[in-house]
């Protein structure tokens, strides 16, 4: 690996081109010395598609790549952006090319979840360790500004006279995911618990860690959850998601849940029990993407919610037929009446802040905040909430067997 100090602008390459990876590269254009060098996909259009984007915002010289070893040698570090099932794989060959001299990375982020189960994630971890990487866990909630802020006050003005904080909330709810490997549980890992709950638990864990202190100051205790299908198992539902998504998305025959409501007890440094509380769902029908956020102690408190916006819009009836899309928030359910804004969608859930951390991380040749060893830790109380879930029970900390354990859905 190069000295890490000695990389001037960070020439990253983006594996995988499609909804996050528009994501991230939005964020870039916040973010000082990078360059998106190369993307590599199996899909050849969809690649070139986001290198054009990418060369039209200038955060190249970008090139489209036919693999991942003929990128390596362009870039300086590798976000892996590639569907859940593929991730395990793309770190394979990413450990490959280091180990065997053909490459001089410098470190490798990946998109959240880290991996579909806990097995397969501390075999992520390790391999980034083996090739001797930097390596970022991206979870954005972290990164957005409103939590950023809102805990340093907290922390700051509140805790020091009153004591620490006991209960995080947070819940993430939309209307169903965009992709059809999302909806199949086999391929995803599992649900609306696996896809948005990895949001939840990480983003209320670190708003009730102490700033500057590893998560890992918060003993996980025992963990609950309950979770469910309520809207698209219901026989009109199952057939519009065949119509949107394909045969291949069948919930009459292979539903993952729609809903997941979690509890989470931690011990904190002083031997206080301090609880999470999340809830995710695809049944919610709003405005579009709801992130909510809370934090609460023994004389203050802390709420976010993503579609309390600044801007607002009122489209009356009478405009007349409009195209559908997501221009006004993410996961747009409607077209007409008063439509929250969500100005800059990058910025505001985290992305632009989560990729400048991780870039100057690497670029200073340390460890982000976030690293995968936090994605393996969120996999761990991913996968014992999956077994509450399963048997119906609260499920005592550190659990056996949640190594080798796989959610009934991805089975």
């Amino acid at each position: 690996m190069p000295d890490p100090k000695s990389v001037a602008t960070l020439r990253i390459g983006l594996i995988g081109s499609g909804f996050v990876a528009n994501f991230h590269v939005q964020g870039l254009i916040a973010v000082r010395h990078v360059t998106v060098a190369g993307i590599y996909s199996p899909d050849a259009g969809h690649r070139e598609a986001l290198v054009r984007k990418v060369n039209e915002l200038e955060l190249g010289p970008c090139r489209p790549f036919a693999s991942i070893e003929a990128m390596c040698g362009a870039v300086d570090a590798l976000w892996i952006l590639v569907p859940n099932d593929a991730r395990l794989a793309v770190m394979r060959e990413i450990h490959r090319l280091v180990t065997a001299g053909k490459t001089q990375l410098v470190g490798v982020a990946c998109e959240k979840p880290l991996a579909r189960t806990l097995a397969e994630g501390r075999e992520m971890l390790r391999l980034a360790e083996d090739a001797k990487l930097l390596h970022a866990y991206l979870e954005n909630q972290l990164f957005a500004p409103s939590i950023v802020r809102g805990k340093e006050i907290l922390w700051r003005r509140a805790v020091p006279g009153s004591g620490r904080p006991y209960l995080a909330r947070a819940a993430e709810e939309h209307s169903g995911p965009h992709m059809p490997w999302f909806w199949r549980g086999t391929q995803q890992g599992g649900g609306t618990l696996l896809d948005m709950g990895c949001h939840s638990v990480e983003v209320a864990r670190y708003l009730l860690t102490r700033p500057g202190s590893p998560r890992t100051e918060l003993r996980l205790k025992n963990v609950s959850a309950t979770v469910g299908n309520l809207k698209w198992t219901r026989p009109e539902y199952i057939e519009r998601l065949k119509s949107r998504m394909g045969n291949d998305v069948d919930y009459g025959t292979r539903p993952a849940e729609d809903y997941a409501r979690t509890m989470l007890t931690f011990t904190d440094p002083e031997g206080h029990d301090v609880l999470v509380e999340c809830t995710n769902s695809w049944a919610y029908v709003g405005a579009g993407l709801r992130a909510s956020i809370e934090l609460l102690g023994p004389e203050y408190a802390m709420e976010f919610s993503s579609l309390n916006t600044a801007l607002k819009v009122f489209i009356s009836r009478d405009v007349g037929t409009a195209r559908e899309g997501e221009d006004l928030v993410e996961k747009q359910n409607a077209e007409h009446g008063l439509m929250p804004v969500v100005e800059d969608e990058a910025a505001t859930y985290g992305y632009a802040a989560e990729d400048r951390h991780v870039i100057d991380a690497f670029r200073a040749g340390h460890m982000p905040d976030e690293t995968f060893a936090d994605g393996v830790a969120v996999l761990e109380m991913l996968m014992a909430l999956y077994r509450s879930a399963e048997l119906g029970r609260v499920i005592e900390m550190p659990a056996e067997g949640l190594d080798t354990y796989v959610p009934p859905v991805a089975r």
